[in-house]
C-alpha cells in the first residue's frame, strides 16, 4: 500500500513545532515552580529559628516572671527548687538551646503555668477548636465575600453595587467585639434560636463563625469587586468578546481567574490567622482555643507555651503563603513566565 508522506507538509511541521513549544513551556513552568518550592523550603527552618529566638528574648526581657503570683506564699527555697526544676537558673542561651533541641523531636517542654501539662498537650487540646472555628470562618468569608464582590462589580454604578458595597463596608467597619454581642443579644437572648456560648454541637458554632468571618468577608468582597472591575477593562477580555465567546465563558475563562488573585493573596495570611484562633471571639463565646492561650501565656510569662504557639502560627503562615504563591504562579501566566 502506498503511504502518504507528510515530511514536506508545512501544516504538519507547524503542528509539531507547536507541540514541542507547548511541552517545553510546561516543563519550564514546572521547573520554575519546583525551584521556587525548594528555595522557600530551604529558608523556612532558619527563619523559624530566628522567630523563636526573637519571641523568647522579648518574653524574657519583659518585666516579671512566671512565678510572681506565687511568690508571696512561697519561701526562697521553694522558688529555687522551681527554678531548678524548669531550668530557669541556667543562662538564657542554654534555656533556648534546650527548648530548640526538644522542639526538633516534637517536645516543647513543660508549661510554666499549667505545670501538670506539657506545651504539646495544651496546644493539642486547643488547636483543633481554633482550627474548626477558623476553617469555618474562612469558608464563610469566601462564601459571602466572593458573590458579594461579583454582584457589586457586575452592577457597577447601580443599586446592586451600592447595596453590596454598603454591606461589605459595614462588615469591615463593625469590629468583632461589637458584632458578637449584638448577635448574641438578638439571636440568642431575644429570639432564643442559638446558644449563647461554650463549645458543643453545630448550633454553638454559628454565632462565633459569623462574628469571626463577617469582617474578613467584607474585605474579600471589596478585593473581589476591585479585581473584577480592573480585569473587565483589560484588552484580552474585549478580544474574547470579539471572538464571539458568551458572557459566561468570558467570565469563567478570562475574568475570574485573574480577578480572584487579590483574594488568593489575602487568603494565605487570613487562613493562618483564623486557624490559630481569635482572642476576642474565643473569649466572648468562651471557646477553649489557642487564641486565649496565646494572650494568657504572654501575661503569665509562660515562655515555652508562648514560643510554641508563635512557632505554630509562623509555620502555618509560611506554608500557606508558599501554597498561595504556587497557586498564584500557576494561574497567572505573567508570573509563571517571569
Amino acid at each position: 500500500m502506498n503511504q502518504v508522506s507528510t515530511r514536506g507538509d508545512p501544516s504538519s511541521s507547524g503542528l509539531n513545532n507547536d507541540v514541542v513549544v507547548g511541552v517545553r513551556t510546561r516543563y519550564g513552568c514546572l521547573a520554575r515552580m519546583g525551584s521556587l518550592l525548594l528555595r522557600r523550603l530551604a529558608v523556612m527552618p532558619p527563619l523559624l529559628l530566628l522567630i523563636a529566638a526573637l519571641v523568647f528574648a522579648l518574653v524574657r526581657w519583659a518585666p516579671g516572671g512566671p512565678f510572681d503570683r506565687d511568690r508571696a506564699a512561697a519561701s526562697p527555697e521553694i522558688e529555687r527548687a522551681l527554678a531548678a526544676r524548669y531550668h530557669l537558673d541556667e543562662p538564657s542561651w542554654r534555656q533556648f538551646a534546650r527548648f530548640i533541641g526538644g522542639a526538633l523531636v516534637g517536645d516543647l517542654g513543660p508549661s510554666l503555668k499549667y505545670r501538670s501539662h506539657t506545651v504539646t498537650e495544651i496546644i493539642a487540646q486547643g488547636l483543633p477548636v481554633s482550627a474548626v472555628l477558623g476553617g469555618l470562618a474562612f469558608c464563610f468569608a469566601l462564601g459571602v465575600g466572593i458573590p458579594l464582590g461579583f454582584v457589586g462589580a457586575s452592577r457597577r454604578g447601580g443599586v446592586g453595587d451600592s447595596v453590596a458595597t454598603g454591606v461589605a463596608l459595614l462588615a469591615v467597619c463593625v469590629p468583632s467585639f461589637v458584632a458578637g454581642p449584638i448577635l448574641i443579644l438578638v439571636l440568642a437572648v431575644k429570639c432564643g434560636w442559638l446558644p449563647v456560648a461554650l463549645w458543643g454541637g453545630v448550633s454553638h458554632l454559628v454565632l462565633p463563625v459569623v462574628t469571626l468571618g463577617s469582617y474578613h468577608g467584607g474585605r474579600v468582597a471589596r478585593l473581589m469587586r476591585e479585581g473584577l472591575v480592573d480585569v473587565w477593562r483589560d484588552d484580552h477580555v474585549r478580544a474574547a468578546r470579539a471572538r464571539g465567546l458568551g458572557e459566561a465563558a468570558v467570565i469563567l475563562r478570562h475574568v475570574f481567574p485573574l480577578a480572584v488573585l487579590p483574594v488568593l493573596t489575602y487568603s494565605g495570611p487570613l487562613l493562618a490567622d483564623l486557624l490559630t484562633g481569635s482572642f476576642v471571639v474565643e473569649n466572648l463565646f468562651q471557646l477553649p482555643g489557642v487564641g486565649t492561650l496565646t494572650v494568657n501565656s504572654a501575661l503569665n510569662r509562660d515562655y515555652p507555651l508562648m514560643v510554641g504557639l508563635v512557632l505554630i502560627y509562623a509555620a502555618l503562615l509560611l506554608v500557606l503563603n508558599l501554597v498561595v504563591d504556587l497557586i498564584h504562579a500557576w494561574i497567572d501566566p505573567r508570573i509563571r513566565h517571569a
